[in-house]
C-alpha cells in the first residue's frame, strides 16, 4: 500500500511539473495583449499573425517601436513591400527612430507568410486591409495618425486596399516611385517581363493590379515621392500619371515631392523631381511628409472618418 501511494504521489508531483512548464513566469505586458483579429505580440521580437480572411493564410506581421518608447500613443505607418518581395526589418528600424510605430507584414505567400502568391491583386489586397484592421489597437498606435506608406510596385496593393476599402482607419498614402500600369510595372511588356506577373494581354488579371485604376477613388491625401531618375523606369511619365488621376479624381489633397499641392503636370514636360542623392535618405524624407499631411487639419482635407 505504501508503495503504490508512494507511486500515485510521485505520478502527481510529475503531471504538475510538466503542465508548470508551459505556464507563463512572468505577467504579460500591456505590449503583448492580444490584439483584435487574434494576434499576439511576442513579448522579444514584437512580431504576430493575422489571418487574410479572403485566403485563410496566416500574415506574418511584426511591429517596431522607437527606442525609449514612453508608452505615449505614436503616430503608425504600415510599409507595403515593393516587387514581390516581404517586409523591410531595415525601413521599419529606421522609420520607428523617426518616432514612429511602424508596421511591416509579409503577404501571402511571401517570407514567413503563408498562402499563395497573388502578385499585389485582391488577395492581398485583402490581406493588408485585415493587417490595418489588426494593428490599429495596438498598444501605443493612435489609430487617429496612422499612415501607409508603399514602395515600388506596393502602390498597387496599397491603393487597390484603400480605394476597395474606404473606412480603414489610414489618414493617408506615401508613395515611393511606384508604377502607375501594367506597362510600367512589367517595364514596357516584352519578352524579358517577369514571368511571375500576369501577361500584360490578361486584361481581366491587370483590372485589380494597375495603381492608375485606383488611385483616384482615394479618400485620403496622397503624396508621390519620385527622383530625377526612377529606379526602374526610364523616364517619369508613371508618376505624372498617378499624380493627374490623383488631382482629377479629386482626391482630397495630392502633392508631387515639395511642389504645390493639387497641380497637374505635362508627362513630356515633367518638372523638375528630387535629386537622385535622395534615395540614401529615404526614411528621414518619409517621415517629414508624413508629419507635414498630419499636422493638416482633417477638416481641409475632406477627411470625415474619426
Amino acid at each position: 500500500m505504501n508503495t503504490l501511494h508512494t507511486w500515485l504521489t510521485f505520478l502527481c508531483l510529475l503531471v504538475f511539473l510538466v503542465i508548470g512548464t508551459g505556464l507563463p513566469a512572468q505577467p504579460v505586458s500591456a505590449a503583448d495583449q492580444e490584439l483584435q483579429g487574434g494576434c499576439t505580440l511576442d513579448r522579444q521580437e514584437h512580431t504576430c499573425w493575422v489571418t487574410n480572411p479572403t485566403s485563410g493564410a496566416h500574415l506574418f506581421v511584426q511591429a517596431f517601436y522607437p527606442q525609449g518608447w514612453d508608452h505615449q500613443p505614436l503616430p503608425g505607418l504600415v510599409l507595403v513591400p515593393g516587387g514581390l518581395g516581404a517586409g523591410s526589418r531595415q525601413k521599419a528600424q529606421h522609420l520607428a527612430q523617426q518616432g514612429f510605430l511602424v508596421i511591416i507584414f509579409d503577404p501571402d505567400g511571401r517570407g514567413r507568410s503563408s498562402g499563395k502568391e497573388d502578385q499585389d491583386g485582391t488577395v492581398h489586397q485583402d490581406g493588408l486591409a485585415a493587417v490595418i484592421n489588426a494593428v490599429k489597437n495596438l498598444p501605443g498606435m493612435d489609430p487617429k495618425r496612422m499612415g501607409i506608406v508603399s514602395f515600388s510596385y506596393g502602390i498597387t496593393m496599397a491603393s487597390g486596399a484603400l480605394a476597395r476599402y474606404p473606412d480603414l482607419p489610414v489618414r493617408f498614402l506615401i508613395d515611393w516611385e511606384g508604377p502607375a500600369n501594367r506597362w510600367d510595372t512589367t517595364v514596357g511588356c516584352g519578352t524579358n517581363q517577369n514571368k511571375r506577373l500576369p501577361a500584360c494581354s490578361d486584361d481581366l488579371a491587370w483590372a485589380q493590379r494597375e495603381a492608375v485604376t485606383f488611385v483616384p477613388s482615394l479618400n485620403v491625401p496622397y503624396q508621390r515621392i519620385q527622383s530625377a531618375h526612377d529606379h526602374v523606369q526610364p523616364d517619369l511619365s508613371h508618376a505624372i500619371d498617378l499624380v493627374n488621376a490623383a488631382v482629377d479624381g479629386k482626391v482630397p489633397w495630392v502633392r508631387l515631392n515639395n511642389l504645390e499641392p493639387g497641380l497637374k503636370f505635362d508627362p513630356s514636360k515633367p518638372p523638375a523631381m528630387l535629386p537622385d542623392t535622395i534615395d540614401s535618405q529615404l526614411e528621414p524624407l518619409i517621415a517629414q511628409y508624413a508629419r507635414a499631411i498630419l499636422s493638416l487639419p482633417p477638416v481641409s482635407l475632406g477627411i470625415t472618418r474619426p
